[in-house]
């Protein structure tokens, strides 16, 4: 059995697919096209954001003072019950002393290298401070009812670290 197939195919209907095909590739083309602009501009978008700044902020100024109180600097208060010195301090000027906060630090024995923050009890021995513009007073008190406090007969280490800060 022989077959003959035939292919009628009118000019029309070969102009119609040849256009079908270019269209559709043209149109692929198109979509492929918008899409690695899409995806180029988002990469360079992305690149472009991602530079690393390194910001330095220099901040404000903290200062730290040492100083010495010698055993002759203390001075009985309150009957005896107290010994108190006051360190000047020029560095707590007006507006050091409304801006900043001030931290007081004692070095309260030679023996033991450490600081210690103001207040603090040490060997039966409160410590306290007042600080005032231009000043800075440590009072030192028996934590034992009845007892005076002795004066000390070496020299304490004080530190002052003035934290800078802007008051709103």
């Amino acid at each position: 059995m022989v077959s003959h197939f035939r292919y009628d195919i009118s000019k029309n209907r070969i102009v119609f697919l040849w256009q079908k095909i270019c269209y559709t590739n043209i149109k692929h083309t198109n979509y492929m096209k918008k899409i690695l602009l899409l995806l180029l501009c988002t990469a360079t978008l992305g690149l472009a954001s991602c530079k690393k700044e390194v910001i330095i902020d220099p901040g404000l100024p903290n200062e730290t003072i040492e100083m010495t109180i010698l055993p002759g600097d203390w001075t009985y208060i309150n009957d005896g019950e107290t010994l108190t010195t006051t360190v000047p301090f020029p560095e707590l000027d007006v507006p050091t002393f409304t801006n900043d906060a001030v931290h007081v630090y004692i070095y309260p024995d030679n023996a033991v290298d450490e600081y210690r923050p103001v207040p603090f009890t040490y060997n039966y021995e409160a410590y306290s401070c007042i600080v005032r513009r231009g000043s800075i007073s440590v009072d030192l008190e028996s934590t034992v009812p009845g007892v005076r406090p002795k004066i000390p007969t070496t020299k304490k280490g004080l530190r002052v670290v003035i934290v800078t800060s802007k008051l709103r």
